[in-house]
């Protein structure tokens, strides 16, 4: 499932690094840090991976 928004791959991106020890999991904040103990490692690659290109910066919550 790709990222919908530039903001999600990056917290991704974020909490993929954490749940691999390259980065403190303190220092995570709001969706990375429910990321990394909600989603694998594979799915937080496929978050992560995702292209840019197209994408908006954030996605409105849907009701």
């Amino acid at each position: 499932m790709p990222a919908k928004s530039k903001a999600q791959q990056k917290a991704a991106g974020a909490a993929l690094a954490a749940k691999r020890g390259e980065t403190s999991r303190s220092k995570l904040k709001g969706a990375s840090r429910s990321m990394v103990k909600s989603m694998s490692e594979k799915q937080l690659e496929e978050f992560a991976s995702t292209k840019r290109k197209g994408k908006p910066e954030r996605v409105a919550k849907s009701k």
